[in-house]
C-alpha cells in the first residue's frame, strides 16, 4: 500500500487577518497553515512545532512582538539553523530589508504581492531546504552508523580478548569510562597536553585495545591464580609489545589518530613516572599521555575487580593505594585529577550502560557535523533526539522493565541495563540464538515461536504478543514479551529487528489461574464442578466424535446416615477422602468432577475393553474405610456405542443406570443397555444406529 505523506506546515505570522486570510488561501491546498497574530504567539507556535514547521511567512511592524524579535528568538533558539523565514511586508526600506538579512531570512517579497511570485517562492525555498535536511541527514546517519560500528567491532574484538583471559567482559568498557573521565578532569585543569574534544574520543576508543597483545600468551600463564615465575613474568610482559607489533603490522590506516593512540597505548601503557615500567623504561612526559591515563584506569580496574589472584578491593582502598604510590609511580598531575574525579568516577561507572555509550556516540557525530559549518544545523536535531533518549532511560529506569533491541545484521541483542542485571547478561549479547546463558533463559519452542511471530508480521501491523515462562533469578516464572517488529523501506519490506519489553506477570497469571480454579472447580473436592466438567467433555466429544467414550455417575451409598450419625464435618472429610480415591483411580487424560451432593461423575475415552477399564476404577473407588465409615458406592454407567454421543444424553442414560443399581441393592455398578431405552420409553437415547435397529426388531417379532 503505497504511504501518504505527510502535508508540511507553513507558519503565517501577520496581524492582519486578511493578510493572513489571503496568504493563507494562496497556499492551503498544499500545505497545512498555521497562523499567529503576533511575534509573541508566533514564538509560541515555534516552541510548540519547530519540529514540524517547513516555512514561516513573517510581518516586520506588529504588536507585542515586532518581526526583528521573532528573529532575534529564532537565532537564540537555533531554530534559524532548521526553518527558513520569507519576510513579507509593506516595509521597503534598504535598512529594514538588511537587517532582515543580517538576522537569517532566506527571501523578502514586498507587498502588496503577486499570489503566482508567492507561491514560487514558496516552494522552491521548501524544496531547498528540504534537500538540504535530507543531506545532512545523510551525513549524519553515516557518521552515526560508523562510530556505532566501530565501537561495536572493537567490544567483539575487546570481549575476545577478555574471554580467553577470564575476565568479566567489563574491564575494557571500565577503562574505556575511566579514560574518559580522567581527560576530560585533565583537560579542565590545564591546557599542557592539548586535548581537544576529539582527542578524548580518539583516546577513550582506542583503550579498548590496550591489552590486545594478551591473544598471543598462553592461557596457562594468562590465568594463573597464583605469583608468575620470573620466566612466565617475562613472557607475560611481551603483552604490550605483540600488541603494538600487531597495529604497526596494519598494512593500511597508519596515519589515522585512532591506530596511532591504540599503537601508544599497547605499546606503553604498563610505563611509569619513575622510569621503572616496561617494556622501554620511558620517564615523565616522554609517556605519551594517552599511555599515562590508560595506565591509570587499567591499575583502577584491576584493583576493584575480582582476578584470579586476589579478591576486589573497594573504590576507596584502590584510590588510597595508587595515590600511596602502592601500586606504582604516576604523573602527579593526573594524581590530582584522581583526587578531583575520584566521586565521578565511582557514578560514571555505576551509570556506564548501552544508553550511555550511545549518549557519547551522538556527542561524537555531534562533534565531526561541528567540523562542517553547512551541517551545524543538525546539532539542534541530535540535541532533540539525546533529549528523547534521556527521556527514555529515564522512564525506562522508573519502570523497572526488561526492555531490548534486537537486529538482524550483525545478529546482537542489546538489553536496557536494570534488564541485563535483571537476567544475569551482558548488555549486548552477539549472536544471542548461540548464546549458552541466553538460550537457557527461555526454551527453545517458546524462542522459536516469537522468532516466527515477528517474522510474520507486516509494516502495518508490527507488534506481537507472547505469553512464556522464563528462567529469572534461578526461578522458572510467567512473563509478558511485547515486542514491535521493524522493517526496511525498500520494496518488499526486509525484516530488520525488533525492539520490546518483557513484563513479569507471574503474580497476576497465578492469581488468573486462582480464580479460574476456582470458577472450574469444587471448593470442598477440588475435583472438576459440574458446568465445567460438562464444557470440558462437550469438547472433548466435539473434538472427537469418532470415538469412544463412556460416562459414570457414582452415589455414595449411606452418606445421609454417615452425616446424621457423625455430623456435617464429617461427612465433608468423607466427600474429599471418596475424591482422592477417584484422583487415583483414573488416568490422565480422564475427567472427574463433582455432580453435586454426593454424587460424582467419571468421563473416559476406551479403544476396546470399556469392561475391564471400567471394573477396575470401581474397585479402587469402592470399599476404603475412612475412620470407622466403609465406602460403599453405586455406580452407573453409559457409553457412546449404545447411546448418541453428546453429554445430555449420556448424562440421562447413566443416571438411568444408577437408578437401576440404587433400587436392586446398592454397592454395585451397572451399564446403560437398548433394551432399558425400550422398556423406559426413552428412545431419544438410542443412537441412530441402534434406534433403527430396535425397530427392525419390533417389526420381526410383529410377524
Amino acid at each position: 500500500m503505497e504511504r501518504i505523506a505527510e502535508r508540511q506546515k507553513i507558519l503565517i505570522v501577520d496581524d492582519s487577518e486578511m493578510n493572513r486570510a489571503i496568504l493563507s488561501d494562496m497556499l492551503d491546498g498544499e500545505y497545512d497553515i498555521l497562523e499567529a497574530e503576533n511575534g509573541k504567539e508566533g514564538v509560541a507556535m515555534l516552541q510548540q512545532h519547530s519540529q514540524e514547521i517547513s516555512l514561516v511567512l513573517l510581518d516586520i511592524v506588529m504588536p507585542e512582538m515586532d518581526g526583528f524579535g521573532v528573529l532575534s528568538m529564532m537565532n537564540k533558539n537555533h531554530w534559524i539553523e532548521d526553518i527558513p523565514v520569507i519576510m513579507i511586508s509593506a516595509e521597503r526600506g534598504s535598512s529594514h530589508i538588511e537587517r532582515a538579512f543580517e538576522l537569517g531570512i532566506t527571501d523578502f517579497i514586498s507587498r502588496p504581492f503577486d499570489g503566482l511570485i508567492v507561491h514560487r517562492r514558496v516552494v522552491n525555498t521548501i524544496l531547498l531546504y528540504a534537500k538540504q535536511k535530507r543531506l545532512t541527514s545523510m551525513v549524519a546517519e553515516q557518521i552515526f552508523e560508523k562510530e556505532h560500528r566501530s565501537s561495536l567491532m572493537i567490544d567483539i574484538l575487546s570481549h575476545i580478548v577478555e574471554f580467553r583471559n577470564g575476565e568479566s567482559g567489563m574491564h575494557v568498557r571500565h577503562v574505556h569510562t575511566l579514560t574518559e573521565t580522567m581527560l576530560q578532569t585533565l583537560v579542565q585543569k590545564t591546557d599542557r597536553y592539548h586535548i581537544s574534544p576529539t582527542d578524548i574520543s580518539v583516546i577513550s576508543t582506542a583503550s579498548a585495545l590496550h591489552d590486545i597483545g594478551k591473544i598471543a600468551i598462553p592461557e596457562e600463564i594468562l590465568n594463573k591464580p597464583g605469583r608468575f615465575t620470573p620466566e612466565e613474568f617475562a613472557v607475560m610482559k611481551t603483552h604490550s609489545t605483540v600488541g603494538a607489533d600487531m597495529l604497526e603490522a596494519l598494512p593500511y590506516y597508519q596515519d589515522e589518530p585512532l591506530v596511532r593512540a591504540a599503537y601508544q597505548i599497547c605499546r606503553w601503557h604498563h610505563e611509569r613516572w619513575d622510569g621503572r615500567g616496561y617494556p622501554d623504561g620511558l620517564k615523565g612526559d616522554d609517556i605519551p599521555i594517552s599511555a599515562q591515563i590508560v595506565a591509570l584506569a587499567d591499575v583502577y580496574d584491576a584493583l576493584t575487580s575480582v582476578r584470579v589472584y586476589k579478591p576486589a578491593y573497594t573504590h576507596e582502598q584502590a584510590v588510597a593505594m595508587i595515590l600511596n604510590g602502592e601500586c606504582g609511580q604516576f604523573n602527579p598531575l593526573l594524581m590530582e585529577c584522581l583526587r578531583d574525579c575520584a566521586d565521578d568516577i565511582q557514578a560514571e561507572l555505576s551509570s556506564d550502560s548501552v544508553q550511555e555509550r550511545s549518549r557519547r556516540e551522538l556527542q561524537n557525530v555531534a562533534r565531526e557535523l561541528h567540523k562542517h559549518e553547512e551541517l551545524t544545523a543538525s546539532e539542534r536535531t541530535l540535541e532533540l533526539l539525546e533529549h528523547e533518549r534521556m527521556k527514555y532511560s529515564f522512564f525506562a529506569s522508573l519502570t523497572q522493565e526488561i526492555q531490548f533491541e534486537y537486529t538482524v545484521t550483525p545478529s546482537s541483542l542489546v538489553l536496557n541495563t536494570w534488564g541485563s542485571e535483571k537476567l544475569g547478561l551482558p548488555e549486548i549479547l552477539v549472536d544471542p540464538y548461540q548464546d549458552r546463558q541466553a538460550r537457557a533463559i527461555i526454551s527453545d519452542q517458546d524462542q522459536s515461536y516469537l522468532a516466527s511471530a515477528l517474522h510474520s508480521t507486516t509494516p502495518g501491523s508490527p507488534v506481537v504478543q507472547s505469553d512464556c515462562k522464563l528462567i529469572v533469578d534461578g526461578e522458572e516464572k510467567w512473563h509478558r514479551i511485547i515486542a514491535r517488529a521493524s522493517w526496511s523501506s525498500e520494496e518488499p519490506p526486509r525484516y530488520t529487528g525488533c525492539i520490546g519489553k518483557v513484563l513479569d506477570i507471574h503474580s497476576s497469571r497465578l492469581q488468573m489461574e486462582h480464580l479460574e480454579q476456582q470458577a472450574s472447580h469444587d471448593g470442598l473436592t477440588g475435583l472438576l464442578n459440574r458446568p465445567y466438567a460438562k464444557k470440558r467433555i462437550m469438547e472433548r466429544l466435539a473434538d472427537r466424535p469418532d470415538g469412544r467414550y463412556a460416562l459414570a455417575i457414582l452415589d455414595l451409598d449411606y452418606f445421609k446416615s454417615a452425616n446424621d450419625t457423625y455430623g456435617h464435618m464429617f461427612g465433608d472429610q468423607v466427600l474429599k477422602f471418596l475424591a482422592e480415591r477417584m484422583r487415583r483411580s483414573i488416568r490422565g487424560g480422564d475427567i472427574a468432577a463433582r455432580a453435586g451432593g454426593d454424587e460424582f461423575l467419571i468421563f473416559l475415552e476406551y479403544k476396546t475393553d470399556l469392561e475391564s477399564t471400567i471394573d477396575g476404577i470401581y474397585k479402587r473407588v469402592n470399599g476404603g474405610v475412612y475412620q470407622d465409615f466403609t465406602i460403599s458406592v453405586s455406580m452407573g454407567v453409559a457409553s457412546t456405542e449404545i447411546v448418541a454421543p453428546d453429554y445430555e444424553t449420556l448424562f440421562r442414560c447413566a443416571d438411568q443406570a444408577l437408578y437401576v443399581v440404587k433400587n436392586s441393592g446398592k454397592g454395585h455398578y451397572s451399564y446403560y443397555h437398548k433394551e432399558d431405552a425400550q422398556i423406559n420409553g426413552d428412545i431419544s437415547a438410542v443412537s441412530p444406529i441402534d434406534s433403527g435397529a430396535a425397530q427392525t426388531q419390533d417389526e420381526e417379532e410383529k410377524k
